[in-house]
């Protein structure tokens, strides 16, 4: 247990998956959370799982790609505990698999939209108040998809290794002021984000091209969210003091292959 007594935690994509995982770790570890989604009722949902475990959740309808948005997520974080102390930008899509020439124009800027520029929202919305706390701390989730290439996922590999450069680029800018800047690189987990994003298939056996990279993973099986949920934690917590700008894989081995 790492001990997050008093402090503030918004996690985007919190309805679901890693997000909702991640809501409750923090919640259990004893922050008080803002859960963050698109969606109203899943984010609500997670909010009630909170509560019903004693812990102290609100919930507030994001669209990270929406700027505007994201500034009063940040804004009720404050307004409602007074701090803004750890930020999981965890909200991703997958817009399904496709060879890259087969890629439509709109679910390259949808995804990019929303993985890639949807963590540098929420990134410029809460820098600035952690800097005049003198203190913070952010989690960003990219994917093993941003540190090698996986045929099929071109765009959604580019938007993951985009998070990984704008993790270590933002870790730099301030390393010096009090706040630390890190990412988790998921492999294979059991969530929904493909069943959730427009224009996913949710059969990649199908599919002509190599999936390989997500089906051979040396521990033999799929991730669950709360896996990821105790890394976002340790990193967060005062034991990854000393660690910023580094993208983290809990990928089961396939880092390692």
């Amino acid at each position: 247990m790492y001990g997050f007594d008093g402090k503030t935690a918004v996690v985007t994509g919190g309805g679901s998956g890693i997000g909702r995982a991640s809501a409750l770790r923090f919640a259990e570890e004893g922050a008080s959370v803002v859960v963050a989604d698109v969606a109203e009722e899943a984010g609500r949902e997670t909010v009630d799982l909170v509560e019903d475990a004693g812990g102290d959740a609100v919930f507030v309808a994001v669209d990270v790609s929406d700027t505007a948005a994201v500034e009063n997520m940040v804004d009720v974080a404050v307004d409602t505990y007074g701090s803004l102390d750890i930020a999981h930008n965890n909200a991703g899509i997958l817009t399904g698999f496709a060879e890259a020439t087969d890629i439509t124009d709109e679910n390259w800027d949808r995804l990019l939209d929303i993985n890639l520029k949807g963590v540098w929202a929420c990134l410029k919305a809460e820098l600035p108040v952690m800097e005049d706390q003198g203190s913070g701390v952010i989690v960003n989730t990219a994917s093993e998809a941003g540190l090698v290439g996986m045929g099929g996922l071109a765009s959604y590999s580019a938007s993951k290794h985009g998070v990984v450069g704008l993790t270590k680029s933002v870790a730099l800018e301030y390393a010096s002021r009090g706040i630390r800047v890190n990412a988790i690189a998921p492999g294979p987990t059991n969530t929904n984000i493909q069943a959730n994003s427009k224009g996913g298939n949710a059969d990649p056996s199908t599919l002509p091209f190599d999936t390989s990279a997500m089906t051979d993973i040396p521990m033999g099986r799929a991730a669950e969210p709360e896996e990821m949920a105790g890394v976002a934690a340790f990193l967060a917590s005062d034991d990854a003091s000393y660690i910023t700008g580094h993208t983290l894989p809990v990928d089961g081995g396939q880092a390692a292959d």
